[in-house]
């Protein structure tokens, strides 16, 4: 079963690239500086920011559609993304490296149909079983312990 894991659109975020703090906090968005080379996953280049690299921590609709599974989270954008990165029946780094991420399968009318809470190593052997389903569309990834978003998992 092939399947893929795309980042984020850095379109989205390029506008608040740059931006002084204040204006940030106007759009609430807060500005850090990765201080660990693990704990600040970009949504854009799916990987965790580099010691010094700056991100942006601001609120994203990772499922915009209209049901009971609609939902906002906080995400990290590095502001040094210029395009988002996509993974072909390959888990990136930033997921397997986690603790625990949570996996959650979605039909073609957005309703969760699955779901399943795995170590980070975990993660293709859960995506495989998950897309074994038929009715299975796409799977959202999040992280556990926080239950922010991670990625989008789609088939191939």
């Amino acid at each position: 079963m092939s399947y893929s894991i795309t980042g984020l659109p850095v379109e989205q975020f390029q506008h608040l690239f740059g931006l002084p703090d204040e204006e940030l906090a106007r759009h609430a968005v807060v500005r850090m500086t990765s201080d660990s080379p693990v704990g600040y996953p970009c949504r854009v280049l799916l990987e965790d920011a580099k010691p010094g690299d700056t991100l942006l921590l601001l609120n994203h609709e990772y499922q915009p559609a209209e049901t009971p599974y609609q939902g906002r989270h906080a995400i990290f954008v590095n502001e040094a993304s210029v395009a988002p990165r996509c993974f072909v029946n390959e888990v990136p780094p930033v997921l397997t490296v986690r603790k625990a991420i949570s996996l959650r399968a979605f039909d073609a009318d957005h309703m969760m149909i699955d779901a399943d809470v795995v170590p980070g190593p975990d993660v293709e052997t859960a995506v495989l079983r998950l897309l074994e389903e038929p009715r299975t569309a796409y799977i959202h990834a999040h992280n556990a312990g926080r239950g922010c978003f991670a990625a989008r998992i789609d088939r191939a």
